[in-house]
């Protein structure tokens, strides 16, 4: 039976749950920063999350229902925006990186923002010219969206443990739907997701989705519960492997 959460799992439990998610082996490697979206909407009392499924032939995760994201382009970073981070989100997310350095936080940040228009058609921002030469940004010149990041918040970091093909240090972000300035008919122009829908959090984590993902969507579900603006600076779950187990931290 597959468990329902990775809080404790040994590394031999760990591989026995994920083997479905992710493709095991190859040689060890340093994780790679990467960062998520989750986009939440509001129905009535349900909270929403836009949850996509990757193509089958992924080595990460394929044919799961995941949230917008990928690896992190360091280039982000000197992407201009109309707002930053709130400044408790910023000094959490420095503390995550190496050398503690704010180019590198807004990297991640940045990417997110980019990840979601890609594989979504969702362009974050405000509706209002914007200009810029970097080749992966031009959907929001093109559609007139100034990226933004201060509707940002931290909600979860996992690193992928040993022993798959892939790794990432993942930082969890979320936005509401409302901040979404542009909505692409057709959807992103990398056609990385399929079937991209709103599902209620219950619902979303009885989906073909990762455990990590469902992990995330637990503790999420919680902090709404206790705080449903997502104020800022609030607590942050961190999952890793150590000392041969799969650990919950706060950051």
């Amino acid at each position: 039976m597959r468990p329902e959460k990775v809080d404790g799992l040994t590394r031999q439990e760990l591989d026995k749950a994920e083997s479905k998610d992710f493709a095991l082996g190859g040689k060890p490697m340093r994780p790679r920063d990467a960062a998520t979206l989750i986009l939440l909407d509001r129905r009535g009392s349900d909270f929403l999350v836009l949850l996509g499924r990757r193509h089958h032939g992924h080595a990460f995760m394929p044919g799961k229902f995941v949230f917008p994201g990928g690896r992190t382009d360091p280039t982000d970073s000197r992407i201009p925006v109309v707002s930053q981070l709130h400044p408790a989100e910023e000094q959490k997310l420095v503390g995550t990186v190496a050398r503690g350095t704010l180019a590198r936080a807004r990297a991640i940040a940045l990417s997110a923002v980019r990840e979601t228009y890609e594989e979504a058609g969702l362009l974050l921002g405000r509706r209002m010219a914007f200009s810029t030469a970097n080749p992966q940004w031009q959907g929001f010149v093109e559609n007139g969206v100034h990226p933004s990041l201060d509707m940002l918040r931290f909600v979860a970091r996992a690193i992928t443990p040993p022993g798959r093909v892939r790794r990432f240090d993942t930082r969890f972000l979320a936005a509401w739907r409302k901040d979404v300035a542009v909505e692409l008919e057709g959807g992103g122009p990398t056609n990385e997701l399929e079937e991209l829908m709103w599902l209620p959090i219950g619902e979303a984590k009885e989906a073909e989705i990762p455990l990590i993902t469902k992990t995330v969507l637990d503790e999420l579900e919680k902090r709404l519960a206790a705080d449903p603006e997502l104020t800022p600076g609030g607590p942050v779950p961190f999952f890793r492997m150590q000392n041969g187990r799969f650990r919950r931290e706060t950051i």
